[in-house]
């Protein structure tokens, strides 16, 4: 799966925005997990550093505009509700204070959540360096009045060419984006028929246009919330989809850090020791024996009691045994 994101989305996380930092990290999960490939171009890192700076002044400027004015008619100095008000006056005055404080101190030495967040992103995505080829043809782009871009501005077109040059052919892009210059006149839901059609022509795939990475999320991991969970079910699945003993034993590894998992998930584990061979094989070697026996003894109430049974069998077999149970694996 391929995903584009662009400047505006990245910096959103410093502002006002519906959507939580946890779809960064979600989006880190994928990454990890190399589910996704996330394609950033040298310039949206650069627009990024360029621009972190006025986006957070401005979300500063907002909060500090948050004063609580209470102005009280001397009519109102009798009742008792009069002097709770100012207490709470007080309060809110205080904690904003202190808010802006420490706000200020984590901007300055870089440690918001959100730095660390795009920062780990920077770090997994892949980097599309601006060549000389890609800056004529977006030149070129916007000589001729091809979008994306206005004004003479290269970098929307600098960014499309590069991931024209780089994504690989027959491949959809997931582009997550806000800016104008890639949506539709007519519908701001669509992204620009001109660009669709270039991408279908020349790369044979469709583009997938979401204006936030929520809505990325929510159309193709849609019971995901946290990113605990995201990363939980990817390695489920790793299990499940298992072909040798090594990425069993590291797909154990890994679930085996959790110690909260739902009732689908344990299912899960289970059916996936009972129809996986790479998996079932090796169902008494010590991690694997350990982790499943810690998924039977938590959700045995929960899980098809014929499928607890197969397992408990399993885990309390010899190698040898195991062997007689089915075929060795090719």
């Amino acid at each position: 799966m391929h995903v584009f994101i662009d400047t505006n989305i990245l910096l959103s996380f410093y502002h006002l925005t519906n959507d939580d930092l946890e779809e960064l990290n979600k989006l880190s999960v994928l990454l990890k997990q190399k589910t996704v490939t996330l394609y950033l171009t040298d310039q949206v890192i650069a627009k990024f550093a360029r621009n972190r700076e006025t986006k957070i002044a401005d979300a500063i400027k907002k909060l500090k505009d948050q004063q609580l004015n209470l102005q009280f008619p001397q009519i109102c100095k009798d009742f008792p509700e009069y002097e709770e008000l100012r207490k709470l006056q007080h309060t809110y005055d205080k904690a904003h204070s202190q808010l802006l404080n420490k706000l200020q101190a984590a901007v300055q030495t870089k440690a918001l959540k959100a730095d660390a967040a795009v920062s780990e992103l920077f770090a997994s995505a892949k980097t599309l360096a601006t060549t000389t080829e890609a800056v004529a043809a977006a030149r070129l782009r916007v000589d001729v009045g091809n979008p994306p871009g206005k004004n003479g501005s290269l970098g929307d077109a600098l960014n499309w060419e590069l991931l024209l040059a780089e994504v690989p052919v027959a491949e959809d892009i997931y582009f997550v984006t806000e800016d104008r210059d890639f949506v539709s006149v007519l519908d701001e839901t669509k992204f620009k028929d001109f660009l669709l059609d270039e991408w279908s022509k020349r790369k044979l795939g469709s583009v997938i246009f979401y204006k936030r990475l929520s809505s990325f999320f929510k159309d193709k991991f849609p019971q995901i919330k946290l990113a605990s969970e995201l990363e939980k079910e990817l390695l489920i699945k790793s299990l499940t989809n298992s072909q040798n003993f090594a990425s069993t034993h590291s797909a154990v590894a890994k679930l085996s850090k959790f110690t909260e998992y739902t009732s689908s998930q344990a299912a899960a584990i289970l059916t996936a020791a009972t129809t996986n061979q790479q998996v079932g094989w090796i169902a008494t070697d010590a991690d694997v024996h350990s982790f499943l026996s810690t998924i039977l003894r938590d959700h045995a109430s929960t899980v098809e009691t014929a499928l607890a049974d197969e397992v408990q069998t399993m885990i309390s077999s010899s190698p040898a045994e195991l062997e007689d149970l089915d075929d060795p694996p090719f």
